[in-house]
């Protein structure tokens, strides 16, 4: 397959062009090159520029990472129309209104987006009005991977590298909520391999892109990261009322954790049955966190996004829940 990645160079993206290189698939990446060299160098956001820098390619298929402005992948995609058979973005879940409801699918309502916006700040929004543009410009051949939370090696989120940095500092850990609290992800290299097997198939339409509910459990996840940083980390566990009582948030503060309530609950509790049907496939999570390590320990903390929160607790909030659990 004739593959064309815009962006490649971090996270999913760059999961997505190492698993295509190791099918086989012939990979073309564009982007400004300023964090790796990119076959094609232009910066998107100029469409002329995009334009003459594509010039007569054609690709199988196109994959996309894009989180910014709407504008900038409806001009990609109304580009790339008559040259490229079908169009994977990488969506987000965060398009469903909120609250999620537990059982969550892809008919579930969705925000309102709009693909000509040239410069939503709302992540969610943002995210919708990329999926108008791609199915505007493709149609039936626009795969929309609604991910779920996204983790494994190359994460430049932090938040599973927060809790394997947190733990390697050893000591008792503030761990949120309770061990059997199930959870929902998808390592990006699964992401990856799901979407190029999509792309080769020519599936089209809207996927919940993530693990079953309960795949893991913060319980079990938390142990992997003492195992795997050979740490002598005690896990303390604190209920969610103590953390309300403290003002420590979940997702941000305590990376990946949410409380299972009206509010949070669905967002590890979402029907995925769609792309399990369609061939998605997750990877054991004791994998994920040994090759997350892995990679920290290869290449260091990563360089976190400027446009998202930063997370993990602050040591002295944590240390004054420890004190009340004591």
């Amino acid at each position: 397959m004739r593959l064309l990645v815009l962006g490649g160079t971090h996270f999913v993206g760059r999961a997505v062009v190492e698993a295509a290189k190791e099918r086989g698939d012939e990979v073309t990446t564009l982007n400004r090159g300023t964090s790796a060299p990119a076959d094609i160098t232009v910066d998107r956001t100029d469409r002329a520029a995009l334009g003459a820098a594509l010039g007569d390619g054609t690709w199988d298929a196109v994959i996309d990472t894009w989180s910014g402005a709407p504008s900038v992948i409806r001009d990609s995609a109304e580009l790339l129309a008559d040259r490229a058979g079908h169009y994977g973005y990488v969506s987000s879940r965060s398009v469903y209104t909120w609250p999620v409801p537990l059982g969550l699918d892809e008919s579930a309502p969705v925000v309102d987006g709009d693909p000509d916006d040239t410069g939503s700040s709302d992540y969610a929004i943002a995210k919708r009005g990329g999926e108008l543009a791609v199915l505007r410009a493709f149609g039936e051949r626009a795969l929309l991977a609604r991910a779920g939370l996204v983790i494994g090696p190359y994460e430049n989120i932090g938040r599973l590298p927060w809790w394997l940095r947190r733990i390697e500092r050893g000591g008792q850990v503030l761990a949120p909520g309770t061990p059997d609290r199930p959870l929902q992800y998808l390592d990006a290299r699964d992401l990856a391999s799901w979407m190029l097997s999509a792309a080769s198939a020519g599936l089209g339409g809207a996927y919940n892109a993530v693990s079953r509910r309960g795949h893991t459990t913060m319980g079990e996840l938390l142990d992997l990261c003492v195992r795997v940083t050979g740490s002598d980390a005690s896990l303390v566990w604190a209920p969610q009322g103590l953390l309300d009582e403290l003002g420590i948030s979940p997702w941000v503060e305590l990376p990946i954790y949410l409380p299972d309530d009206e509010e949070y609950g669905g967002m590890h509790d979402g029907d995925v049955s769609a792309a399990f049907d369609a061939g998605l496939m997750c990877r054991p999570v004791a994998e994920t966190v040994a090759d997350t390590w892995a990679w920290l320990g290869r290449e260091g903390d990563p360089k976190l996004r400027a446009d998202r929160a930063k997370v993990g607790l602050d040591p002295d909030k944590e240390a004054s829940a420890l004190a009340k659990l004591a």
